[in-house]
């Protein structure tokens, strides 16, 4: 069981809102759409001009020495609104489809979900106009409504300064499909807004619990963990919340190298909605299954809802949310591993080889991999049974087990010559004839500032932060039911070690629901932790990357 640590608190955390261009004028107060025309009409005057750079250097004499690299301009892009899409609660497959379009069955009785969204305001007191909707655009739930003025960074008559800014909280229990948190830009910033969408059953086939980081949506995302094997099922869900058709198409990665699947291609995600695919009737029969989605057009949010019935057993279920891009570095936290006597009886059972911990590498290119992998717990690094080193072949997915480790909180680094992503499965249940759980926590990247932390409000929680090396400061501070940002705390984490942190039911009266995380000094990564003392339930999710500000980006003067 995760260990509880209380750090000394420390001051309260003062996020500032990002500042206009230096130098710039004030601007008078105006709606979204004056910001959005004024921000047409510059980009026409930009290539007007660039279109006229262009026509009198066509007509200037040229001379032997009168060519020169002319530097692209920058133009500042507005932060848009921030997105994140909610997956649907997981839904049983009804028979054995051949092919890739999955029919469902009804939850079970005890099956129940919930979405618990939160928006940070600014010190000021404003909150960015908010909603929580369907992915159809219809509102579920307001959060908060803009008013006229409210995204101007130089908006009229500033309020003052509150010592801590303000937070907009939402919980939508009962939802019954794909739902979408939006937040409007914020002086010239994304709005720093996140969600979770949590589902668990206590009877069913699909028995256990599973959590998801409501995601933004994108076009290139690897996906880490599906299984395709007997008794294993795996549905990729691909939401669309864009005004435009995404066309996606799908590269298949297992254990013997690129799977080649008919109808792997340009998959057609109409606007608002939901495009299921069952990866039994693409890559039958696959134990390791990476799956890289590519979308052209509008992005989507992509998830796999993985379970495993072992007989008639239920096995868990999970929601496989992307892992970072690969890379010669990635950094997994909020590893959980049981006893490894137990879990070593238990896994010699046929058809129990998943129910241990174990990472997975997959490796994209053409080269094989040579991987080191570190295993990080409470008091420094421990050694892995097989040593930690391990040759990856190109193109396939690699298993590595953790198992044998005491058991304890983990934060897994793993490095390479060749880039790669990776997953850690994460397991519960020591008991062959009892109901067990898993979850995979994906890599992730490296924390920052201001990162919207929402929690689950049922269960036992734990902040998990992991540090491979140096030395890192984590400041979390909690948010409450009540809008209210409370006293920030701070823990100390030696490099190579890794924190847990409980996270209690209420602060000062009011339910938590979530925390505001900034990290300082060495890398650090986190994530949250979720399990049941009663039940052997078990699910993690990454903390989400924070709000981005404005950005500037190169205009190529072409035609």
């Amino acid at each position: 069981m995760p260990r509880d640590d209380n750090p000394a608190n420390d001051a309260a955390a003062t996020p500032d809102a990002a500042a206009g261009p230096a130098g710039s004028p004030p601007r008078p107060a105006s709606a979204p759409r004056s910001r959005r025309l004024a921000g047409v009409l510059a980009a026409v005057v930009l290539v007007a001009a660039g279109g006229g750079l262009v026509s009198a250097t066509a007509l200037a004499p040229q001379g032997a020495g009168s060519s020169r690299p002319v530097a692209a301009p920058l133009s500042a892009v507005p932060a848009g609104s921030s997105i994140g899409v909610c997956p649907g609660p997981a839904r049983l497959l009804e028979g054995s489809p051949v092919g890739t379009d999955p029919q469902f069955s009804p939850e079970s009785a005890t099956a129940a979900s919930d979405v618990t969204a939160l928006v940070l305001g600014s010190t000021a007191g404003t909150l960015p106009g908010s909603r929580l909707a369907a992915l159809t655009g219809s509102t579920l739930v307001d959060i908060a409504t803009a008013a006229p003025g409210d995204e101007s960074p130089a908006a009229a008559t500033p309020k003052p300064a509150s010592a801590v800014p303000t937070a907009g909280v939402a919980s939508r229990p009962g939802v019954d499909a794909v739902t979408v948190l939006s937040a409007d830009a914020q002086a010239d910033r994304q709005a720093s807004a996140a969600a979770v969408m949590r589902y668990e059953a206590e009877d069913g086939d699909l028995r256990g619990s599973a959590a998801a980081a409501c995601q933004q949506p994108g076009n290139d995302q690897w996906l880490v963990g599906a299984n395709t094997a007997l008794g294993r099922t795996a549905v990729l869900n691909l939401s669309n919340a864009s005004s435009s058709p995404a066309t996606v198409s799908l590269e298949l990665f297992g254990a013997k190298g690129q799977i080649q699947a008919p109808g792997s291609r340009g998959l057609l995600v109409a606007p608002g909605t939901t495009r299921a695919v069952n990866l039994a009737g693409l890559a039958p029969g696959q134990e390791r299954l990476s799956v890289r989605v590519r979308s052209a057009g509008g992005p989507v949010a992509a998830v796999i809802q993985q379970s495993v019935l072992r007989g008639l057993t239920p096995g868990g279920v999970e929601f496989i949310a992307p892992a970072a891009a690969p890379a010669l570095r990635q950094v997994i936290s909020g590893v959980d591993t049981q006893d490894p006597t137990a879990l070593a009886d238990l896994t010699r059972k046929s058809g129990f080889g998943d129910a241990g911990p174990a990472l997975q590498i997959t490796v994209p290119g053409t080269a094989d991999a040579v991987v080191a992998v570190k295993l990080f717990g409470r008091d420094g690094q421990k050694a892995l049974p097989g040593g930690g080193v391990v040759t990856a072949k190109a193109g396939s997915v690699t298993e590595v087990s953790l198992a044998g480790v005491p058991a304890g909180l983990y934060t897994v680094a793993a490095s390479s010559d060749v880039s790669f992503t990776a997953a850690a499965r994460v397991t519960r249940g020591l008991k062959a004839d009892e109901a067990s759980d898993f979850a995979w926590s994906a890599a992730s990247a490296r924390l920052g500032s201001q990162h919207v932390v929402p929690v689950p409000g049922s269960g036992e929680r734990y902040l998990i932060f992991g540090a491979p090396e140096g030395r890192a400061t984590i400041t979390y501070t909690p948010i409450t039911a009540d809008g209210k940002v409370r006293a920030a705390a701070a823990a100390d984490i030696a490099g190579g070690t890794t924190a847990s942190i409980k996270v209690p039911a209420e602060v000062e009266g009011s339910r938590l629901v979530g925390y505001l995380v900034s990290a300082a000094g060495d890398p650090a990564y986190g994530a949250v932790l979720l399990q049941h003392e009663d039940r052997a339930d078990v699910s993690t999710m990454a903390v989400a990357p924070g709000a981005a500000g404005q950005e500037q980006v190169p205009v190529t003067l072409g035609y």
